[in-house]
């Protein structure tokens, strides 16, 4: 069953993130990965009672609360990549998140938005 969900969990971190981040170690090779692998995405990701959109949007929320910018950068395109969230769903989500985590914390996103939504766009126009 970990077998299954390992290879799940692969094809879902490659969904979730648009195959931009390199690939996990082997099964065995870095326990932290096989875990995560095994029940962030091929449990929790993988459960159809969310869709991925609203898992993402939950996530990144709890990322701005924190202030973990890194990890909020490859949430904020990969939403973008992938639909889930269009430029001005992504502006108004740091609007409402102001409200409930702090402008500090918000402010500090907005060059962040910005940045990956220029990024994308430019992505989209060099494929056309």
């Amino acid at each position: 069953m970990a077998n299954e969900h390992r290879e799940k969990g692969i094809e879902m971190f490659n969904e979730v993130y648009c195959n931009d981040l390199p690939q996990p170690p082997e099964t065995g090779k870095d326990r932290f990965f096989d875990y995560m692998l095994d029940t962030v995405f091929g449990q929790l990701w993988a459960d159809e009672t969310l869709s991925i959109r609203d898992r993402r949007l939950l996530l990144l929320g709890a990322i701005a609360a924190q202030g973990e910018d890194m990890t909020f950068t490859i949430q904020a395109r990969s939403a973008l990549k992938r639909g889930e969230l269009t430029p001005a769903e992504l502006r108004e989500f740091l609007l409402m998140i102001a409200q409930y985590a702090g402008y500090p914390r918000a402010a500090a996103l907005v060059g962040i938005v910005e940045q990956k939504i220029a990024e994308v766009e430019a992505e989209k126009k060099t494929k056309k």
